[in-house]
């Protein structure tokens, strides 16, 4: 069975060559670049971030990195945001008062933790809901985080589908200080907070999952 090819994209925000790594151990065929063609003809298409909402947002911009989300979403192939590359999936930000917009693929605002302690920096148990794939056999473990940003609801699980043949997003949470989203699943789009390539054989497995899903 050949390896599934997977871009990570590399557009200057994000700790790509430990994501790189990672991917690879767990059997992808991974290439790191922010050449269009190759992020949307891939089978997967990963999207790290680190740093603020605004910055990540500018220099997704600048390789047209929404304009691929937004393509590859629309054709039903995956993509994985990890950290901020999970949080400008979201409508907005809102760092120091100022806000910014996101991709806009789920409603919602990411903004400060309330918490005795920010940044969130280390290892935190989840709760993952029925039915996940990303965390299937992986659900007890704790994962790596380090942020101070979080999306604090998810609005799409707040109400019921119009359509009956809509499944609603599948989202894991977190706590510090308050619940925060941890993860989504969201048909072809999937987003972690945390770092999964940090976080041990926990994260690689998770990875794992996730490469499954693209063979």
């Amino acid at each position: 069975m050949s390896q599934p090819r997977v871009v990570v994209l590399d557009y200057g925000f994000g700790n790509v060559r430990s994501a790189v790594r990672a991917l690879e151990r767990v059997g992808a065929q991974v290439e790191l670049t922010a050449d269009k063609t190759a992020a949307q003809e891939a089978d997967g298409l990963v999207v790290p971030g680190v740093g603020a909402f605004a910055a990540v947002m500018a220099g997704l911009r600048e390789v047209g990195g929404g304009q691929v989300v937004d393509r590859r979403l629309a054709g039903g192939r995956p993509v994985l945001g990890i950290c901020v590359g999970m949080q400008i999936m979201f409508a907005e930000g809102v760092e120091h008062g100022v806000r910014a917009d996101g991709l806009g693929e789920w409603p919602g605002t990411v903004d400060r933790l309330q918490a005795p302690v920010v940044p969130h920096m280390g290892w935190a148990t989840v709760e993952a809901p029925a039915g996940t794939v990303l965390f299937e056999g992986i659900g007890d473990e704790r994962f790596y985080f380090v942020h101070s940003y979080a999306a604090r609801s998810f609005p799409l699980t707040d109400a019921a589908p119009d359509d009956p043949r809509l499944v609603p997003p599948l989202v894991t949470w977190a706590e510090h200080g308050e619940r925060f989203v941890a993860a989504v699943e969201n048909g072809p789009l999937a987003a972690t907070q945390f770092h999964p390539e940090k976080s041990g054989e926990a994260g690689a497995q998770l990875l794992r999952n996730w490469v499954g899903t693209l063979r």
